[in-house]
């Protein structure tokens, strides 16, 4: 009885959490319809309804929101007691998730994680890529990776990139049909390829400071794209004008494929930073991760 309870306790966390039967499966590494079977068991023993399933969707009841919140903090605990004493082995070891944008993957974490992993095969590392302010408590990450200033105040945030800056670039081509703006205030007057901001589903407004004073443009323009590739490809193509990182073109712009503009309305910008909850313990295969990404 206590292990059957123990186990549906900890499906009906996964499921809870995912809002989805697929997803909560796959990460079990169960089929659904055990899974499913397994929550109308767990239902049945405790004469209480625990999930509202629909055919699109499924979310925990008043009831079982309150069992979530309880039990919550235990499994926790029980797995962080578990990974400490993997940490007693000879060889490091334990899983580790994290959240992070597009750009802070390719130009920061991955750079980082390729030589890890072969230094050390028992830990296991899996990166969401997810443009979006994401609650990593939420979400059961052990960290993620945003910019500086982006960083709650309540969680310890360590600095694993140097400032960054933006670029506001275009071809060749472009500049010779539409002209070369001089202030922000003239990306008016160009195409410009937009962002659709993942977390309140507006478009980006460029953001941009001189000698103290901030503007934030917002652009027009005939495309809008999420994908960082894809916005430096358009503007090589003369689709209009991209606003990216300054590290993603410095080829193209050395190659002559892409000029730049507006240089002087860019200052440096507080970098990448992995936070993490400071009251949850972590293991020392995330620390070993934590001081191989440290900037120094």
């Amino acid at each position: 009885m206590l292990k059957d309870n123990f186990n549906d306790l900890l499906s009906f966390m996964v499921v809870a959490r995912e809002r989805s039967f697929t997803r909560a499966a796959a990460q079990l590494c169960v089929s659904q319809s055990a899974l499913s079977h397994a929550m109308r068991n767990l239902e049945a023993r405790l004469d209480v309804r625990l999930l509202t399933r629909t055919t699109r969707s499924v979310a925990p009841t008043e009831a079982g929101e309150k069992l979530l919140m309880r039990l919550g903090p235990h499994l926790l605990e029980i797995e962080q007691e578990l990974a400490a004493l993997r940490d007693t082995r000879d060889r490091p070891a334990g899983n580790i998730r994290i959240t992070a944008g597009e750009h802070a993957m390719s130009a920061v974490l991955w750079p980082v994680l390729r030589p890890f992993m072969a230094q050390y095969p028992d830990i296991n590392v899996e990166v969401t890529v997810d443009n979006g302010l994401t609650d990593i408590v939420d979400g059961r990450f052990d960290a993620g990776v945003r910019l500086g200033e982006q960083v709650a105040k309540d969680m310890i945030a360590v600095r694993i990139a140097p400032e960054m800056r933006m670029a506001v670039v275009g071809s060749p081509d472009y500049f010779q049909r539409a002209g070369v703006p001089e202030t922000p205030e003239q990306l008016a007057h160009h195409r410009c390829i937009n962002m659709r901001l993942p977390t309140r589903g507006g478009l980006y407004a460029w953001e941009f400071e001189r000698d103290g004073r901030e503007l934030r443009v917002r652009v027009e323009g005939q495309l809008t794209l999420n994908s960082l590739p894809q916005r430096i490809d358009a503007a090589q193509c003369g689709l209009g004008l991209a606003y990216v990182p300054e590290d993603t073109v410095l080829d193209a712009l050395a190659q002559g494929l892409l000029v730049r503009v507006l240089e002087e309305w860019c200052p440096p910008f507080d970098g990448y930073h992995l936070y993490y909850p400071s009251r949850r313990q972590h293991t020392n295969a995330f620390a070993l991760l934590v001081e191989a990404l440290r900037h120094r």
